[in-house]
């Protein structure tokens, strides 16, 4: 592409190709992982996206040029493509008057690079607290132990848990291939204790836990409000039912990749603070976590 003149054809290309929701997402999805990438499958999953459709929709992004694809073994493994649309979008910036970053139009280095292992190897232990312990933070446990890749290990409970999870919500993660056995409500006072583990996050999943006093958890968390609506709470039909908590899920993937993408060791605490309150006000946050009162 032509970067020292705005092409209407590439424009066009590349502006078609993001015109559709899923193409979007998917798209916003691995700028999150440059340059690093993300294997088909996962995209499919963390999207909640069945596999044959998103094949489809990475084949256009690629023809475009969004998106660059390497095979691993049995895996294809996408990254964002920077170097196209970069250009693009930063020249209509200046044609518009904006300034524009010189690094807007620079690609990422040779695709596909290995993440690098921290130099720490850290494990952060994480705890993800909603009221009832059903449905949004088991959800959210399950996320992130599988997206965490071993650097981070989840936790979840509830300041007044049900009996057991919510049958839809551990429907939803089994039929996008999460191992739901181990999953169960329970009370966040069990992490109180002098022999629980020490916890680095709490994060609350719902504005009534996060407005409750929480116990003493050994250690010092940080704690975070990303409040979402309660997918249990969504009367209608069985399907509408099913789309409130896949909704859930698609929210909580969003958060977790971008949880996990964060550069922790770079970062001093101000700076955490402000980048875990951001995620949490990402689409389809509630009121008060927008607010920023529960913080």
């Amino acid at each position: 592409m032509d970067e020292t003149k705005l092409n209407a054809e590439d424009a066009t290309r590349i502006f078609d190709a993001l015109s559709q929701g899923t193409r979007f997402e998917t798209y916003r999805l691995l700028l999150r992982y440059v340059p690093y990438g993300l294997p088909a499958g996962d995209i499919a999953r963390l999207l909640a996206v069945a596999h044959n459709t998103m094949s489809v929709h990475l084949g256009l992004l690629e023809r475009a040029g969004l998106v660059t694809s390497r095979r691993e073994g049995r895996s294809i493994i996408y990254a964002a493509s920077l170097s196209t649309a970069g250009p693009v979008l930063s020249q209509l910036m200046a044609e518009m008057g904006f300034a524009v970053s010189p690094r807007c139009g620079t690609g990422p280095a040779a695709f596909p690079q290995l993440r690098p292992v921290a130099a720490n190897n850290r494990v952060y232990n994480v705890l993800l607290v909603c009221s009832a312990n059903s449905a949004r933070s088991l959800i959210a446990e399950a996320l992130l132990n599988r997206e965490g890749r071993g650097r981070f290990r989840a936790f979840s409970a509830g300041s007044r848990p049900k009996h057991k999870p919510h049958p839809m919500a551990i429907a939803m993660l089994q039929s996008l291939g999460y191992d739901a056995s181990a999953l169960t409500s329970k009370s966040w006072d069990a992490f109180a204790a002098d022999d629980a583990p020490e916890m680095d996050f709490i994060i609350t999943t719902c504005d009534t836990a996060a407005g409750e006093i929480c116990p003493a958890f050994p250690g010092h968390p940080l704690r975070v409000h990303w409040g979402l609506p309660d997918p249990v709470l969504v009367k209608g039909t069985e399907a509408e039912q099913k789309a409130a908590f896949l909704q859930t899920y698609r929210h909580l993937a969003t958060r977790m990749s971008a949880f996990v993408n964060l550069p922790f060791e770079q970062l001093d605490l101000a700076s955490l603070k402000a980048s875990l309150a951001e995620i949490g006000r990402m689409e389809g946050a509630t009121d008060l976590t927008l607010s920023g009162q529960a913080a």
